[in-house]
């Protein structure tokens, strides 16, 4: 079996001084002594899922498909970033608009908080058959709940509360929390999300298993996937021949060296979720104490009609890496024309993919020139095995990574700030103190 290929040759900076640092923090990773080892659960994950889990995950998954058209994913951040990236990665991207389709249409809510967007949901959902796959450690997040607080509604005055536990799934903490509470109190199917292993860290947990299996794709072979790729960036794989370390050090040397922007492109439409999860698992756990590379992710080639001038010629802060798939699923040749108004008659009979790889190609070397270090991350085919490898060589990466600048890379302390200031304004009980300075505060502004 192949697996996924780091080409480095259009970096120029030199790795031979950081292989013995890339190294040691691997081995903080597997020995648990650095920042943060309380949350190393994902580490081993691939390779200790059983059978028993994951036929755990197939037959609850089963149920929902038999019951549900619709089945709406609840959660926000990794609750939900990764089992999307997956989905939209793997399924048709016109699924959702066939009369025929074998598996319910995954739709999501909990990630924002916005009422238009909740209204319109509901009033979709009113006639609609679906279930609900809620996924909080606590229950108390604020978008999740107001958003599985609406759902939950709607569901038990349509098919009652018997009716409705059927077709809730509750994905949290093992014995604590308010989702726990209420799905021990209601009698919902329910899954574990470990304590050891972080929201961003999630997807090979039942918050992206689950989901993803639902929407109707292998999550054996994401699984095997992410094991063989854990076995290939282990701690006893030396520099050379590990992936995630060269991948980890290369992103610190050209830090160190004043590129502080790391935009991840690709150039195939299904992988934009995939940017929007790495964005958050690289931004949430480098951005701190002052420090970290800034994350953004394009879609190319439609962003080199938007983004492509800065990228080519702004401030030279800049690296890119390319996400590159090699073969696609499908053949589809360009067609002659007899009046050839449009130019294009020198590339008839050819496949539409050799067009995409010289604008990749072409890209490349454009962004090199214009001095935009690039790294390219080449996939063999975009299926469930190659994204299980890609998902686990990225988690492995940002740890090591994360480790090399500094920082603890499993906390995300200032997430809080936002929540802080909102419980405030909107007066919760316990935030008197706070919400009276935030009204003296807004006085003074």
């Amino acid at each position: 079996m192949e697996r996924i290929q780091l080409d480095l040759s259009k970096v120029t900076l030199s790795l031979s001084s950081y292989h013995e640092e890339a190294e040691k923090c691997n081995a903080m990773l597997d020995n648990g002594t650095g920042k943060g080892n309380d949350f190393l659960g994902w580490i081993h994950l691939p390779s200790s899922i059983s059978e028993k889990d994951l036929a755990a995950i197939e037959s609850v998954a089963a149920t929902l498909r038999e019951q549900c058209d619709y089945v709406v994913n609840v959660g926000i951040g990794g609750s939900y970033l990764g089992a999307r990236a997956v989905v939209d990665a793997l399924q048709n991207g016109f699924d959702a608009y066939r009369s025929d389709r074998k598996n319910p249409v995954l739709l999501y809510a909990g990630n924002h908080i916005g009422e238009d967007y909740l209204y319109e949901m509901l009033d979709f959902l009113r006639d609609k058959s679906f279930g609900i796959i809620n996924i909080s450690k606590s229950g108390t997040t604020t978008e999740p709940a107001i958003a599985f607080r609406l759902l939950k509604d709607l569901l038990e005055s349509r098919v009652g509360r018997e009716g409705a536990k059927e077709r809730i799934v509750a994905v949290t903490d093992a014995a604590k929390g308010a989702l726990r509470r209420l799905a021990d109190e209601e009698g919902y199917k329910t899954f574990v999300i470990p304590d050891n292993v972080g929201g961003r860290f999630s997807v090979l947990t039942p918050v992206g298993l689950l989901p993803i299996a639902v929407a109707g794709f292998n999550i054996r072979e994401l699984v095997r996937g992410a094991a063989d790729m854990e076995a290939m960036t282990a701690a006893n794989v030396v520099f050379a021949d590990n992936p995630a370390l060269q991948y980890a050090a290369v992103r610190n040397a050209l830090y160190r060296h004043g590129k502080k922007i790391e935009i991840l492109a690709n150039f195939h439409p299904k992988m934009h979720n995939i940017g929007e999860w790495w964005k958050q698992l690289f931004g949430e756990s480098e951005g701190k104490e002052g420090k970290g590379i800034f994350t953004a992710a394009v879609d190319l080639t439609t962003d080199l009609h938007s983004m492509g001038q800065w990228i080519q010629e702004g401030e030279r802060t800049i690296f890119e890496t390319v996400i590159s798939v090699a073969r696609p699923d499908h053949c589809l040749t360009i067609p002659s024309d007899d009046k050839d108004l449009d130019g294009l008659n020198f590339l008839a009979g050819r496949r539409v993919d050799e067009v995409n790889k010289m604008a990749e190609l072409g890209t490349q070397l454009a962004h090199v020139d214009g001095n935009v270090p690039n790294i390219r991350i080449i996939l063999p085919q975009l299926n469930a095995y190659y994204i299980g490898q890609l998902f686990y060589f990225f988690e492995k990466a940002v740890g090591v990574s994360g480790y090399m600048l500094g920082v603890n890379p499993f906390d995300q302390p200032g997430v809080e700030a936002y929540k802080n200031n909102m419980f405030a304004l909107l007066n919760k009980p316990g935030y008197e103190a706070q919400s009276a300075a935030m009204a003296q505060r807004l006085q003074q502004n």
